[in-house]
């Protein structure tokens, strides 16, 4: 199974061919060298035989040619990674919803949580933690069975606002004989930018790097006007 492309691994390959050709070069100029010494110093009655030669110029120009192949695939992977992080920008700015528990509050905007419940539920309810694990709001919600959202503003269990920051939603749901039930949560927040860890390209959202691969909508901003 082929390895991930990463740009640490690119870059490596790059220099490893960059290091080849050069090494390429040098013996090539050794080898031109020598055969030029042996050829001025060769006895004209006894002529030496250029098949060794010949076969030789074959071999260097063989490994020349996989190095020239092996620059154009560098150059094929250097091309594919600023593609996908050039298109990655077209995030920024934008609303997206994406798989996952952690959530972005910047401290005004209202954090909408799409959450599904396999079964139907006796009791269901959004948890919120902070990023100690410390329950800072919870409220009960539909626990029909199929998907359904919750629009959370901030709101702290005990009054008032919660700080901006990172926290995590939790769905607890149970069925009539009080065992639980899966749930999964989508939330959304706005991506404020875009970087890439071992070569994959993330979007910042909030002190959070989403990947890109669980993004499932993408929306622009309501107008706060």
């Amino acid at each position: 199974m082929a390895s991930d492309v990463t740009v640490t691994k690119a870059a490596t390959a790059q220099q490893r061919t960059l290091n080849a050709s050069s090494q390429l070069a040098e013996d090539f100029d050794d080898f031109l060298r020598l055969l030029t010494t042996q050829l001025q110093n060769q006895d004209p009655l006894s002529p030496m035989d250029t098949n060794e030669f010949t076969s030789q110029l074959v071999q260097f120009a063989g490994v020349e040619q996989q190095i020239n192949t092996n620059q154009k695939l560098n150059d094929l992977v250097a091309l594919g990674l600023g593609t996908s992080f050039s298109g990655a920008l077209g995030y920024v700015g934008l609303d997206v919803s994406y798989l996952s528990s952690e959530l972005n509050y910047d401290g005004s905007t209202p954090v909408k949580i799409d959450y599904a419940i396999e079964g139907v539920s006796k009791e269901a309810n959004v948890n919120i933690y902070d990023e100690d694990g410390e329950l800072v709001f919870t409220q009960q919600i539909n626990g029909n069975d199929g998907v359904d959202s919750f629009t959370w503003t901030g709101a702290h269990k005990g009054g008032g606002t919660v700080e901006p920051g990172t926290y995590t939603v939790r769905i607890d749901a149970i069925d009539s004989s009080d065992k639980p039930l899966k749930t999964s949560t989508v939330v959304t927040g706005n991506v404020r930018g875009i970087e890439t860890q071992n070569g994959q390209t993330f979007l910042l959202i909030g002190d959070r790097a989403v990947a890109i691969g669980s993004v499932i909508n993408v929306s622009k901003p309501q107008s706060t006007a």
